[in-house]
């Protein structure tokens, strides 16, 4: 099995990517076993749609890759702590194991301003968070350094 490192670097590729176009850089992988899934990364300012988040794209992209809905036995990596409504695609999704890089104290949903997990809801993901920390965040740094 495969290092969750070597997914989270796909991550971070991913969210260079959307950097490079003038998004911001959040990346976003799904693996079952050792094989990628579904890839993402944001593009809501290309395409113009609010719900085009890296981890929509990705939960997408793994349910047309495996033929179904619930996303049982993946793990999600992203560079950035889901959003609500992100979070809510992966409860919904079932998706059972979270892994992201910073934390998102203005809009994240898996700790940090809120708690997904804190509610009676039907699915409850485990999270881990902090995985290649210092490259998800300094990549945002960069990015929202270049703006100002």
């Amino acid at each position: 099995m495969r290092n969750g490192t070597e997914y989270m670097a796909r991550a971070l590729a991913l969210a260079e990517e959307a950097a490079l176009e003038g998004e911001v850089p959040v990346g976003c992988v799904i693996v079952r076993g050792d094989e990628i899934v579904g890839e993402g990364r944001n593009r809501r300012e290309g395409i113009r749609n609010a719900l085009a988040h890296a981890e929509i794209e990705a939960i997408d992209q793994a349910c047309r890759t495996l033929g179904g809905w619930r996303l049982t036995g993946c793990t999600l990596y992203v560079t950035l702590e889901p959003c609500p409504m992100c979070a809510g695609a992966i409860v919904n999704a079932r998706i059972p194991r979270v892994v992201f890089g910073a934390k998102d104290a203005r809009a994240g949903a898996m700790g940090s301003l809120i708690n997904v997990n804190s509610y009676p809801l039907n699915h409850h993901a485990r999270v881990e968070s902090g995985m290649m920390e210092a490259e998800c965040v300094t990549i945002l740094r960069e990015f929202f350094r270049g703006r100002r």
